[in-house]
């Protein structure tokens, strides 16, 4: 599990009648922390559709959990607002970043969003990846665009493991090991991590790769929670067939809850929430 990020600030007193209808501080009323779900935010209005299905699942399994969507940029709400109105309302909060890897919004921007509200007690969860459920969701994109065990199989498949990128080289380091799951779960088949910016390989790059090593039929498996113009990208340079971003898989509803249950876990240190079954879960 990734490690957590804390930053906790002096606390300053709510306003009366702050967190409820009946006057009651909901920092001393026994609520479970705000799960503050930070997307990137995207001028592609399919994006913010889908996180919010993902948050619908999120509920779902966890009724009564406050869950609420912020970006850090192009789409409201945005994080700053978000969090200053949890400070007025007198919530705690565990923000759950919808990235895959370390990077720059989860290294600097979260944690500068939460030092600009002295008065907010939160932590920061870790990324997405890597974790199964994170393999889980991406191998079932994958076979619903169209993989089949015989292409696990077989000797002329390849997949590139297609993601945002980043300079941070712990961003890259994450998703080698996304990709390196990814490859154990589908048999015999090479999973090259490959990067939409500032990193290396590009897609076009990976499926040359791959190619040289005699793959000739190559997916591109799509590392985005959404969809937007690097995940288009992406996509577009698929060979074969491209699997399209996890969006509201319901294994990434759990893997939210996930990250929530671990930072909170950390915060008080009392024991997770009873976990879904998976069966339940299928069902939604």
């Amino acid at each position: 599990m990734q490690p957590f990020t804390q930053l906790p600030g002096p606390a300053t007193a709510p306003r009366p009648g702050a967190g409820s209808r009946t006057g009651t501080d909901v920092r001393t009323s026994g609520a479970a922390p705000v799960l503050v779900a930070v997307g990137h935010g995207s001028r592609d209005p399919r994006a913010r559709a889908a996180l919010a299905r993902l948050l619908d699942r999120v509920r779902e399994l966890r009724p009564g959990l406050d869950v609420r969507l912020a970006h850090v940029e192009l789409n409201a709400p945005l994080l700053d607002d978000t969090l200053a109105g949890l400070a007025a309302e007198g919530r705690e909060a565990v923000l759950v970043p919808l990235l895959l890897a370390p990077g720059y919004h989860v290294t600097h921007d979260l944690p500068a969003a939460l030092a600009a509200v002295p008065g907010l007690r939160a932590r920061v969860a870790g990324p997405l990846g890597p974790h199964p459920l994170l393999v889980e969701a991406l191998a079932d994109r994958l076979a619903q665009a169209g993989w089949t065990p015989a292409d696990s199989a077989s000797r002329t498949t390849g997949v590139v493991l297609a993601s945002a990128g980043s300079r941070d080289p712990r961003s890259a380091a994450t998703l080698r090991r996304i990709a390196a799951a990814l490859g154990e779960r589908l048999g015999v088949t090479p999973v090259v991590a490959a990067y939409a910016s500032a990193a290396a390989p590009t897609v076009p790059e990976a499926v040359a790769a791959l190619t040289a090593r005699g793959r000739h039929r190559i997916a591109v498996a799509s590392c985005f929670t959404a969809p937007g113009l690097f995940a288009a990208r992406a996509a577009a340079h698929a060979p074969w067939i491209a699997a399209d971003p996890l969006g509201a898989h319901p294994a990434l509803a759990r893997l939210v809850l996930h990250r929530y249950d671990g930072a909170d876990r950390a915060r008080t240190g009392r024991p997770a929430a009873p976990a879904t079954p998976s069966r339940e879960l299928a069902a939604i």
